[in-house]
């Protein structure tokens, strides 16, 4: 948080402000809707990133004066820029595209396709605005680096892969962010969403749900299928499950809490004349309280194995946590520091933040750090088409959402996007930062323990 002192909760309008120095750059940006386009005609998935990752490192080219790192963790990147004494401040972007057919129609839509993990090749696409979030980063990184007479500090941007996999951010510091990078005062990220375009939502607290992801396995007996009583049917048994596993949700999580537990996909079988003996079954859960998610995962324990005893099963259900993000919790004294900042540049489209049931792996990096955060959202829906579905009664038919192969943000947004980064950094850089009593690893290297990165990013084991 901000030591004592700081009076950012004060911001105005002047050349010297984050917004004034921003409104003045005469930096050059004229490049950023061609670089956007390429990264979106090329989209990659999680942990392919190649060419994306070539270009970002030859657009950093025209930065001599940042250090920058490549292959980090597979495809990760940072560049740092020392700008003489001053608090050292971190902004990510991420980059990696979704395996979806694009259909919106623009003349740069991906026509791009990779081999997937399965070795299937499938369409690829930026669906959740990676591509724009990697831009404006390098247009931030312009405008700071155009305008370093005005602040002091270090800046670090980092450009992170394999966010759509939930992995990225972890092999980033599990191969040694800590020892590449100084260690950061504070940490920032943004993500566009389906909203008016320009407006830009920021709040303190949980503003992104923990995900946790459970593959279960329930095991029966097979048999011919003519003959069902000879078996325990695990298809029948998996319907039960699917059913009872609803009323975790509706029966036993207080109206006033926000729970998520959906049965993504179901499978068993593979032929219309067999009973198979075994079923799996995948979960997507999402919650902004930890303690609710302990009290929803046994929950979810609970009933599995008590659907398995009533089907007369032989074997216990194997559990397997192939995926958990903590929430994204926003610190106080960041939003403090930067909202103001925003309500000075952006005015009226500085809007509250509605918290938001997707989750990011965001929260890994200044977790490691042991540093304070803020992920803030910008609306990218042409104002006009969001303005007649919302005038319809039809945002949730008519707007395409992240992940949705309509998804596709008003190009109008780069300059919102980039302005928004670069006034946060700034704000940030103008501010004075706590430091911790003691250093969160010892040499000053925050390189996480293994316990600090299971807290807080993929695991795969059994539960119990």
């Amino acid at each position: 948080m901000t030591a004592p002192g700081t009076d950012s909760d004060q911001a105005t309008f002047s050349p010297t402000s984050p917004s004034g120095i921003v409104a003045g750059s005469q930096a050059d940006l004229s490049w950023m809707e061609d670089v956007y386009k390429f990264f979106h005609q090329h989209p990659e998935l999680s942990g392919a990133e190649e060419v994306t990752a070539q270009r970002i490192v030859k657009e950093l080219e025209g930065f001599p004066d940042w250090e920058v790192t490549s292959n980090i963790g597979g495809y990760g990147i940072t560049a740092v820029l020392e700008n003489g004494d001053g608090p050292t401040v971190l902004m990510r972007a991420d980059f990696d595209g979704l395996p979806v057919a694009e259909k919106t129609g623009v003349d740069y839509a991906s026509t791009y396709s990779q081999l997937n993990a399965s070795g299937e090749r499938v369409a690829t696409m930026h669906a959740c605005g990676h591509d724009q979030h990697t831009t404006s980063l390098l247009g931030a990184m312009r405008i700071l680096n155009e305008e370093r007479a005005h602040w002091s500090g270090t800046v670090v941007a980092l450009f992170q892969p394999a966010e759509e996999a939930s992995i990225g951010a972890h092999k980033m510091v599990s191969d040694g962010l800590g020892r590449i990078i100084p260690r950061p005062d504070v940490c920032l990220a943004q993500h566009i969403v389906a909203g008016p375009a320009g407006q830009v939502y920021s709040a303190p607290g949980p503003v992104m749900t923990s995900s946790t992801t459970i593959e279960i396995t329930l095991y029966g007996r097979g048999a011919h299928a003519s003959m069902p009583h000879r078996s325990v049917d695990p298809v029948v048994l998996a319907a039960s499950t699917v059913m009872k596993l609803q009323t975790i949700v509706s029966r036993e999580v207080p109206p006033g809490k926000f729970a998520v537990i959906t049965v993504a996909s179901v499978e068993a079988g593979k032929a219309n004349n067999v009973i198979p003996d075994s079923a799996k079954i995948s979960l997507s859960c999402r919650f902004y309280d930890e303690e609710l998610r302990q009290k929803c995962v046994d929950a979810i324990k609970r009933v599995v194995r008590a659907e398995a005893m009533a089907a007369g099963a032989d074997r216990n259900p194997d559990f397997k946590f192939v995926g958990m993000l903590g929430a994204t919790d926003n610190d106080q004294g960041v939003y403090d520091v930067v909202r103001p900042h925003f309500d000075s540049s952006f005015g009226e489209d500085s809007i509250e933040m509605e918290p938001w049931t997707a989750s990011e792996d965001f929260s890994v990096i200044p977790k490691s750090f042991g540093c304070p955060y803020m992920l803030w959202t910008i609306g990218i829906t042409p104002r006009r088409q969001w303005q007649r579905a919302e005038s319809a009664g039809r945002l949730d038919i008519d707007i395409p959402t992240n992940h949705n192969p309509g998804f596709l943000p008003d190009l109008s947004t780069l300059q919102v996007s980039t302005r928004a980064a670069a006034v946060a950094i700034l704000a940030c850089l103008q501010s004075t930062w706590e430091q911790p009593e003691a250093e969160p690893h010892a040499m000053g290297a925050p390189v996480p323990t293994d316990e600090e990165i299971d807290a807080v990013a993929v695991e795969t084991s059994l539960v119990e």
